[in-house]
């Protein structure tokens, strides 16, 4: 991977004119690779990718807790020497003190005291994906945020608005990321989703008429929003989005300034991702004491399948019964055309046999 000072030099020998293969020879590196950072949008930071230490304590962490909660509900107190001799049963090698280390980073004790559930997942497999917007106005950003309720993997992506076709085109990428489509989807009064609570009934809203038919005809998934004033419903990717506005977005920030450059929309987006990849999805979470990405393996076996390229309400579907039908009835000329039964005709007959013959006789075999 190149340093950002050979990036910024590859954009100022483009703009002076050289080809890429006289600044590979320049800066005695392959002409491909020239080409890879020519296409990147000027002012690209190249960001290191390094996967999480995984310690020799995490895959443990769920058991420790299952200890120290049934210890809790006994009402008696477990020392961690006896906690580290069980976890050796299992498999554990690492020593005691790292053990008593992690237990502390996660603060396994504590909440314990403080009757906090150690290991939450509250939605099944696949179930429920929380959706939200988080906004940058300084930064004349927006970010949307999907986080899936049992695993907790969640999906960024910044965009310049907050519109329905922008919120269709993040949801079927944030579909991508996971690998299926969740069975429902949790959001609070976003107006490109819901358009009246309670139009229908109390719980029976009217949704954005496109959104309504890409999530729920398209993609097969459930719209469900969260009470007014209740934003703690969607409690997940709420607790995401203070992370993700902290530990990536303010930073993110820092760094570029620290550099000499300024948020964009492309530098934004590929550094998320990979901070996503590296480092949200990658990390033992707090609350499930898994990782994102372990959990989302699990979650991906029930997703629904990933649907096809949306191009939105076909016209003719969309007006048949608000406009066309109407007008056509409006303009159409009806006629109406009585039931009758046969025997009603029966009074014509001998008047058609007196017209054609003239004979009494013959018009009574006619008749007969």
């Amino acid at each position: 991977m190149l340093k950002k000072g050979d990036v910024k030099m590859i954009h100022k020998m483009l703009k002076d004119g050289l080809s890429k293969s006289a600044i590979a020879r320049k800066l005695d590196i392959n002409r491909d690779t020239v080409a890879k950072y020519a296409k990147l949008p000027e002012g690209y930071i190249p960001v290191i990718k390094r996967e999480p230490v995984e310690t020799t304590v995490d895959p443990y962490l769920p058991n420790i807790a299952r200890m120290l909660e049934e210890a809790h509900a006994l009402g008696i107190s477990i020392p961690n020497t006896s906690i580290y001799d069980e976890i050796q049963k299992l498999g554990y090698r690492g020593s005691l003190r790292w053990m008593k280390d992690i237990m502390l980073r996660y603060e396994l004790r504590q909440k314990v005291k403080n009757e906090e559930p150690l290991v939450r997942f509250e939605t099944n497999k696949a179930q429920q994906m929380q959706v939200d917007w988080v906004e940058f106005p300084k930064d004349n950003l927006s970010a949307f945020v999907a986080t899936m309720g049992y695993s907790r993997a969640s999906y960024v992506e910044y965009v310049m608005d907050e519109k329905v076709d922008t919120l269709i085109k993040c949801h079927m990428n944030a579909f991508s990321y996971f690998g299926g489509v969740p069975h429902e989807a949790l959001y609070d009064n976003m107006k490109t989703v819901i358009s009246k609570r309670n139009a229908y009934g109390y719980g029976k809203h009217k949704f954005n008429e496109q959104f309504r038919d890409f999530a729920q005809k398209h993609c097969g998934m459930a719209l469900k929003v969260c009470k007014p004033y209740r934003a703690q419903t969607k409690g997940k990717v709420e607790r995401f989005n203070h992370y993700f506005r902290y530990s990536f977005h303010n930073m993110f920030k820092v760094r570029l300034s620290l550099m000499g450059y300024k948020m964009t929309l492309e530098n934004a987006n590929a550094a998320v991702i990979d901070w996503l990849d590296f480092t949200a999805n990658a990390r033992i979470h707090q609350t499930t004491l898994h990782r994102p990405f372990d959990l989302l393996a699990e979650e991906q076996l029930q997703l629904l399948p990933l649907p096809k390229t949306y191009h939105g309400i076909h016209p003719l579907k969309a007006t048949t019964k608000s406009v066309t039908q109407d007008s056509q009835t409006s303009n159409r000329i009806t006629i109406h055309i009585p039931t009758r039964d046969l025997q009603s005709y029966d009074q014509f007959i001998p008047m058609l046999a007196y017209i054609v013959l003239p004979a009494y006789t013959l018009g009574g075999i006619l008749w007969h």
